[in-house]
């Protein structure tokens, strides 16, 4: 692969800066990351594992139950939340998602839009999680009474 020299020497400095063995190792991240975000904007219906992260001010109203209500809007996609408090009241959270592309991207603009978030991102992989448990339901299963 040939580069601009220029370009050439900022990898280098990144790569330096990052402490990696290689060019190709951050070569390689990049790469994956931006087809990651290809992926997103190409393949609204492809499945997708990531993270939101989210900054918001804790003391602004309701923000902390209008952010609750819209993750349970999107229960099928929010995996997980981990929530901290951070100095002059703000706090911080991240949420493990999946799900397709365009929900994940409906999930964090419908985040974005609650007063008091000051910074989210989304970042997403093609590689998904492993299904933890097979589907079983209570209402199809035989009760067994006692002997």
């Amino acid at each position: 692969m040939s580069l601009p020299t220029d370009l050439y020497r900022q990898l280098d400095v990144m790569v330096q800066e990052r402490g990696l063995p290689s060019r190709s190792q951050m070569i390689a991240e990049l790469i994956r990351h931006a087809l990651a975000e290809h992926g997103e904007a190409t393949h609204p219906d492809a499945l997708l594992a990531g993270t939101i992260t989210l900054v918001y001010r804790s003391n602004m109203g309701r923000v902390r139950e209008l952010l609750a209500q819209t993750q349970h809007e999107y229960l099928k996609e929010v995996i997980s939340a981990q929530h901290v408090f951070l100095e002059d009241d703000q706090s911080l959270e991240v949420l493990l998602v999946q799900g397709p592309a365009a929900r994940l991207r409906d999930l964090c603009d419908a985040l974005r839009k609650v007063r008091g978030v000051q910074q989210i991102s989304l970042f997403t992989t093609t590689a998904l999680l492993p299904p933890l448990h097979e589907q079983v339901s209570f209402k199809g299963a035989k009760s067994r009474k006692p002997a």
